[in-house]
């Protein structure tokens, strides 16, 4: 397959662009970035772009078999437009060159609820926290990119992943329908289902929760790990 990826140079974009490439894939690695971007490949090709530039968007998804967003920006208490703007942009280009397929990765906490591995800590304290304050912002904005796709009449899967913590490998996941009970999903996993998703016609226009059921950290572990 021809595959589009955006957000390429994060750390689900990389790890999805090599899996992408070593099951054979075409690959079109789209980032602000390029020189920084570290994967070099003879079906790769890394083009300098912004969400946010509709005719750089629509270069880039032109001749896709299918197209996956791995965009992220940090937290802020700022409005946030990249998922929303990105996403609009991105279907206006698939529109226009007849792509159909989309999946987008959005987060479990747009529609906060209580995990059932969770416990009093994350369910009670740290899911209202950042959801109401410091994460506001992003997840009002997923949930506006997720209105776009669904209302866009291309063959869209929004995933939603609990919380992002990297591995080596890809390892076992589980998927159901909007809820995760699932505190954490490598981004490894992560890139996994991404790229499976491209081509299961199964959960085509449907939010899908998405995590990590083995090795799974603790919550100071995922802490520690965090830069400084």
């Amino acid at each position: 397959m021809r595959l589009v990826i955006f957000g390429a140079n994060g750390g689900t974009g990389r790890h999805l662009t090599r899996q992408a490439l070593d099951a054979g894939h075409r690959v079109r690695a789209v980032t602000r970035r390029p020189r920084a971007f570290p994967i070099t490949h003879r079906r790769l090709d890394v083009l300098a772009g912004d969400v946010y530039d509709a005719d750089a968007v629509a270069a880039a998804v032109d001749g896709a078999d299918a197209v996956l967003s791995t965009l992220g920006v940090a937290f802020s208490r700022k409005p946030i437009t990249t998922y929303s703007t990105g996403v609009a942009n991105i279907i206006a280009g698939m529109r226009t060159h007849g792509v159909a397929r989309i999946v987008a990765v959005s987060s479990s906490a747009v529609e906060p609820h209580l995990h059932a591995d969770g416990g009093f800590l994350l369910n009670r304290v740290i899911q209202p926290l950042v959801t109401g304050t410091i994460g506001k912002t992003t997840y009002t904005d997923m949930r506006e990119m997720e209105e776009r796709l669904a209302a866009s009449g291309l063959e869209w899967t929004v995933l939603r992943p609990s919380r992002l913590f990297d591995t080596d490998a890809v390892s076992d996941y589980a998927l159901r329908e909007r809820y995760a009970d699932g505190v954490y999903t490598s981004r490894n996993d992560l890139a996994a289902c991404l790229l499976a998703q491209a081509t299961d016609p199964a959960w085509v226009r449907n939010r899908v929760a998405v995590w990590t059921t083995e090795g799974i950290p603790t919550m100071w572990q995922v802490l520690r790990a965090e830069p400084a």
